[in-house]
């Protein structure tokens, strides 16, 4: 993939509904990077998606976070990885940089 031409972003799920405050309303989404450690992202519904998600919206649904590939890491014996940080979102745990499956980018 040529993601120099593009921003890629980062698939993630969004998992439930945390807090109508501030408006529009706090999100948890969680994603998988290439060794299999599950992230959690806790922000504002329109960092994610443009669905307009409140605490009665079924959950999961599907959602995105932006991302710069910084390596593309290339494996005869696995998936493609790919070396990302996240533009401007961080996990709960303070890390905007991960190694995710290729195939975990959307245009």
């Amino acid at each position: 993939m040529r993601y120099h031409l593009r921003m890629p972003n980062l698939r993630v799920q969004i998992v439930r509904f945390v807090d109508e405050e501030p408006q529009p309303g706090i999100v948890e989404s969680r994603f998988r990077d290439a060794r299999g450690a599950v992230h959690t992202v806790i922000d504002k519904v329109p960092i994610f998606t443009d669905a307009d998600l409140w605490s009665d919206s079924e959950y999961p649904q599907p959602g995105l976070v932006g991302c710069v590939v910084l390596q593309q890491i290339f494996d005869s014996t696995g998936p493609n990885l790919a070396r990302i940080t996240t533009c401007g979102v961080e996990t709960t745990n303070g890390e905007s940089e991960f190694v995710i499956a290729e195939a975990e980018l959307s245009d």
